[in-house]
């Protein structure tokens, strides 16, 4: 399941908008839902089930991935402009 997932995440990026990262998720689903169609799987087949499970984790897995990186970049601005605060602050003394 970790190639699927690293798949996906690299179909997304943390520069897209939430909308955009929404309609590669949409993609997914239905090539996992055409996949089903094409082995002849019903909807209510656990088989499918499981992958939709599985589907659905991964992006939720990816959207985890990308909060995170948001954050930790949102965490690195903010110590920069600290830091250039400081540096401004010890040259006015």
């Amino acid at each position: 399941m970790s190639d699927f997932t690293d798949l996906v995440a690299r179909a997304v990026s943390p520069a897209m908008s939430r909308e955009e990262r929404e309609a590669v998720y949409q993609v997914v689903k239905q090539a996992m839902r055409r996949l089903q169609e094409r082995e002849n799987l019903q909807p209510d087949d656990p088989r499918a089930r499981l992958q939709e499970h599985l589907v659905e984790e991964t992006i939720r897995d990816v959207e985890a991935l990308v909060t995170r990186y948001l954050a930790r970049q949102t965490i690195l601005e903010a110590e920069r402009a600290n830091a250039a605060a400081n540096a401004a602050a010890a040259a006015d003394m």
